[in-house]
């Protein structure tokens, strides 16, 4: 297939890249280099893939409407997975408009790239921020998610119901994944994991919100890609029990779907430092805080409809991805 792939440098688009051109697709990769974070890190990432016969790299942001519609003119992608977005949770407090106009405007542009140019199944990055309020445990993608606690999760809400609409109107297929606390090797820098690593291996205390009782559905890079792979091969149906009367929430009567993609297995956050301990072999000093504006205690995937549509489930422990991320940490930062 052609794929297009939006945040192509990122966290995920780089190792989703790996794995699409590893068997076999064309890749075309988007990304505007922002500095929300060191530049070098998106760098590094690319450099992995970036001279691969089958990829094309774009530096472009997702907000420039006549670029993005020229790209898909030009490249004509069958399918498209957009993860490209202003992420962090803390950061849409301090800076909300960065995230209308790549979250939404961004977006937006990306649905009508796939309108126009007949695009076999759209898949975009949610996040389980959007469960927001809600305290029901595991959450379910058929539960209302009306009550966000935070603009990021807002906007990632509102994706969903964008895609919707375009599922709905043009019978675009699109399929919703909602990534809960993603880690790995290459992970961002403005993530508690790297911020955990490098504060420990220089004598500084790591800061615990929440006094340290979050509890967090990690899930680790390679599970996360796997799932995206799965999804994208199987263009979202239309559910054809879906009832007005009684919406499910998570399904639709218009090729749309959304997917919990978690680890179905939650961790106190005092357990994951434990373990990012013992992979560094150093013990961290802690200063515990209070709960953040914005952030939720807990987080918890229900993945019954990931194991039924498409047989899988993320399966790496938390002690088998620390151990990858540290190997990645200790070679990258030296």
């Amino acid at each position: 297939m052609k794929v297009l792939v939006t945040g192509a440098a990122g966290f995920i688009g780089s190792a989703l890249s790996i794995r699409l051109l590893d068997r076999g697709d064309t890749v075309i990769g988007i990304d505007n280099h922002n500095d929300y974070y060191d530049p070098a890190l998106k760098e590094a990432r690319l450099a992995r893939h970036a001279d691969h016969p089958n990829y094309t790299h774009i530096r472009m942001s997702m907000e420039e409407r006549e670029g993005i519609a020229d790209l898909f003119k030009k490249h004509k992608p069958q399918r498209v997975v957009n993860l490209a977005a202003q992420a962090g949770v803390r950061y849409s407090i301090e800076n909300p408009l960065a995230y209308i106009d790549t979250n939404l405007l961004g977006f937006a542009n990306i649905l009508e790239g796939c309108r126009h140019n007949d695009v076999e199944h759209l898949v975009y990055a949610s996040s389980s921020s959007v469960y927001g309020s809600n305290t029901k445990m595991p959450f379910s993608v058929h539960d209302n998610v009306n009550h966000p606690v935070s603009l990021y999760a807002a906007t990632k809400k509102a994706n969903e119901l964008m895609a919707h609409t375009y599922s709905h109107l043009y019978q675009i297929p699109t399929t919703g994944l909602r990534f809960f606390t993603v880690y790995g090797p290459w992970d961002r820098p403005d993530m508690a994991l790297q911020k955990f690593a490098k504060a420990i291996k220089a004598d500084k205390p790591i800061q615990l919100f929440n006094y340290g009782n979050h509890r967090r559905d990690f899930t680790f890079i390679d599970d996360i890609v796997e799932g995206v792979i799965r999804v994208l091969d199987k263009p979202a149906q239309p559910n054809p029990d879906w009832n007005g009367d009684n919406p499910d929430s998570g399904s639709s009567y218009a090729p749309w779907r959304i997917y919990n993609i978690g680890n179905n297995n939650p961790v106190e956050l005092k357990t994951y430092i434990s373990e990012l301990e013992k992979a560094l072999g150093k013990e961290a000093e802690k200063e515990l805080l209070p709960l953040q504006p914005g952030d939720v205690p807990d987080t918890y995937a229900n993945v019954e409809d990931l194991v039924r549509d498409f047989n899988y489930k993320p399966e790496t422990t938390v002690k088998q991805g620390m151990s990858k991320f540290v190997e990645w940490f200790n070679e990258y930062y030296r």
